[in-house]
């Protein structure tokens, strides 16, 4: 590495779920879809799996083994003794269909887990692998469209109105006041499937033909009960996954406020597109809604069964920087977002790896005496000790910028 280099642009990986639309990350990315490929979600990260590539005057290096050869330069001292890697994971996602309810691990649960199931035997990427490392997954997503998500049980009177305003649901109202919410997801969680089938074939009788008609709005859970059935209900199989639509608050979030999930908080993303930053881990235990792997019992393990009153929350303005900061308790990543006028510019100073991605407009990015110009969908990285000055080129530029939240 050039001593003195301290930006590089940095190239990350797409992800191809099925769930994903097909037409919003090959745009940013501009790069052509022309048989119609699911893109899902963008990473820029160091994941061992899936790690983005720095590009150096030497040609491409996965940024895992870039930040491992030089660890404290990359990273810089505080960030290294804490986690001795990139201690977070950005992304763009878009989200066409819903994806699988779940659930991530606290870092001691996800630390013992992974080493039970290596120690198992049971190999990494195998189907009924529930943990893929040793880390857990707060994240925090802004939205970049109208995004729809579940998050964390509803507030008691909520429920208790939901329960008893759905007649199918009925009878989840004495379960819930008895036994709580434990009480009524592990019901509805273990019950055999000819009586989910049974539970919830009448309500489906009633809302997919409202769903059809374009009757119910998107402030309804019917409105998502109705898509879950016709995405992921099999033959003689109804998902049990369209419980938890009912039972879990339903959120819309408008472009640019955000909204944190710590361990333990169920949700499913419903529809959008967002930018998203978490812990560097890809640990997912699911609850439905899903053609993949559903352990119910690792699953019970580390659902917080408590209300949720979801927070949804603008950045606050450091004005010195013209930057937006996303503060939560994660000490793994802080999102930022900097917006410029035209001709405007600042300069923002760096003290771990910080990952930048332009959204809008054309900016140039300036550290010593290295310049690089980046578009929209165009990435950057930022090692330790840079200060980087950044410059709006023709119209305003949006910027989103991943550091660890340790400042």
């Amino acid at each position: 590495m050039h001593n003195n280099t301290k930006i590089f642009r940095l190239e990350g990986r797409v992800q191809h779920y099925a769930w994903g639309g097909n037409q919003y990350i090959p745009a940013l990315l501009s790069v052509t879809n022309s048989d119609n490929q699911p893109f899902a979600e963008y990473w820029m990260g160091a994941h061992d799996n899936v790690p983005s590539y720095v590009i150096t005057a030497n040609g491409k290096v996965a940024l895992n083994e870039f930040v491992a050869a030089q660890p404290e330069v990359i990273l810089g001292k505080k960030v290294k003794d804490a986690f001795g890697r990139l201690p977070y994971l950005f992304k763009v996602l878009d989200v066409k269909d819903m994806l699988s309810i779940q659930v991530h691990p606290t870092k001691a649960a996800a630390a013992a887990e992974f080493a039970a199931e290596n120690k198992k035997g049971t190999a990494l990427n195998a189907p009924n692998r529930n943990y893929k490392d040793d880390n857990h997954k707060p994240e925090l997503m802004l939205a970049l469209s109208d995004f729809w998500l579940l998050h964390g049980f509803k507030p008691a009177d909520q429920l208790k109105a939901t329960l008893q305003q759905v007649p199918e649901l009925n009878f989840l109202l004495p379960i819930f006041e008895k036994d709580g919410y434990a009480g009524v997801y592990k019901t509805v969680m273990t019950m055999p499937q000819q009586e989910v089938n049974a539970s919830l074939q009448p309500l489906l009788d009633r809302i997919i033909p409202q769903y059809q008609q374009n009757a119910l709005e998107k402030t309804d859970a019917a409105f998502w009960a109705a898509r879950a059935a016709l995405t992921y209900n099999e033959a003689g199989k109804i998902d049990r996954g369209i419980f938890s639509v009912y039972l879990f608050n339903l959120v819309h979030i408008e472009p640019d406020f955000a909204i944190y999930q710590d361990a333990g908080v169920p949700h499913a993303y419903l529809e959008g597109q967002n930018m998203e930053i978490m812990a560097n881990s890809d640990n997912v235990l699911r609850g439905g809604l899903t053609n993949k792997h559903v352990d119910v019992d690792e699953l019970m393990k580390h659902v917080k069964f408590e209300a949720v009153e979801p927070n949804v929350f603008a950045g606050s303005l450091d004005e010195a920087y013209a930057e937006s900061r996303f503060i939560t308790p994660a000490p793994d990543f802080e999102l930022r977002q900097i917006w410029l006028p035209e001709g405007e510019k600042t300069t923002v100073p760096v003290s771990t790896a910080d990952i930048f991605i332009v959204l809008g407009g054309k900016a140039s990015f300036k550290s010593g005496s290295d310049k690089l110009e980046l578009k929209r969908g165009e990435v950057l990285l930022a090692i330790a000790g840079a200060s980087v000055e950044i410059e709006a080129l023709g119209d305003e530029v949006t910027v989103f910028r991943a550091t660890s939240g340790m400042q």
